[in-house]
Formats: C-alpha cells, structure tokens, sequence
C-alpha cells in the first residue's frame, strides 16, 4: 500500500480531489484515495467514511482530515483539511460574486439542475463501486442491502428526520455487526 511522502503531498492531493468534485466530491474521493493512489484499500475507505458520515460537518471534509491524521498525525489532517478548502473555498467565492449577475438567468439554471442530476449519478456509482467490501463486513450483503432499503424508504419516502434514522439504523447495524463478529 502506498502512502503519502508529506503533508504538502497531503495537501496537494486533497486540493486536486477538491477541484475535480464540485458537487461529487465523494465518487472523486474514492476513486483518488483507493484506485489512484492507493492510500487505503476499498475496505479501509468505506469504513472511514462511514464514521466520517456520522461525525458533524461535511462527509468528505471529515474523511480528508482522517486520513490526514492517519499518516500524519495533526500536520497531516490540517494539510488535509487546507487542501479541500483552501482553493476551493476561493473559487466558490468567485463564483458567487459571478452567480449574482447571472442568476437569474434560465441557462444558469438549467446548468445547475443538470449538475444535481450529475452529482446524484457520481453517488450512485460510487455506491457501486464500494460493494465488493460488503464481502469482508459482518453484516454481509443481504443485512446491508436490507438496511439501505430501510434507510431510503425511511428517508425518501417517509421523510423522516436523518438525525432518526441514522440512530435508528444506524445502532441497529453496529450492533448487528458487533453481534456477528466472530468471539
């Protein structure tokens, strides 16, 4: 497994996902990490993301610093951290500022309802990509497909509350796995 040389390699290597992932940083985040880089294996990925889903803030910020922090302690989880945001966080600001002349455009608009539809198939696709680590997790497919079904019928359909059904769901499959591991 390959590692990174420096926090500045850190940095780098966020700055690039970053730019590559307005509005999907996720699907970028797994096929830079796992496949170009090979900083985690498909495994180690999907578990650090699931705890940096149920840490506040943004899913792939929290992933950047986790893994920053992984090879380099707090140097490295703050290099991660600037190489998200930094350049980035200066784009959106431009873009902003640009946004208010053109708003209210209908081509601006129909720009970003394509850029939703793009941004919900790069998760989609992620998604799939992630799969063949259900293999190793104790749940097994089944148990997860069954909880992923749960979750979007609790959320999509019956609207209810994220905070809920993370909780809810959430305990549920930990403690299902814990209670499937081998003792």
């Amino acid at each position: 497994m390959n590692r990174p040389t420096s926090p500045a390699h850190l940095f780098i290597a966020f700055t690039r996902l970053a730019l590559q992932g307005f509005g999907g940083v996720l699907a970028v985040a797994q096929r830079e990490l796992v496949e170009r880089l090979g900083w985690l294996s498909t495994e180690e990925f999907v578990e650090t993301l699931a705890i940096a889903q149920v840490l506040p803030g943004p899913n792939v910020v929290n992933l950047s610093m986790m893994v920053g922090d992984r090879f380099f302690g707090l140097r490295g989880a703050v290099a991660a951290l600037a190489g998200m945001l930094a350049v980035p966080g200066l784009l959106v600001l431009g873009l902003a500022a640009g946004f208010q002349q053109l708003g209210a455009h209908p081509v601006a608009l129909d720009a970003l309802r394509g850029m939703g539809a793009v941004a919900a198939g790069l998760i989609v696709a992620t998604g799939i990509k992630m799969l063949p680590a259900l293999t190793t997790s104790p749940l097994g497919r089944p148990l997860a497909f069954t909880l992923a079904a749960l979750a979007f019928v609790l959320i999509a359909l019956l609207r209810w509350p994220l905070v809920t059904v993370l909780a809810l769901l959430g305990g549920a499959g930990m403690a299902l796995a814990w209670w499937r591991l081998p003792r």
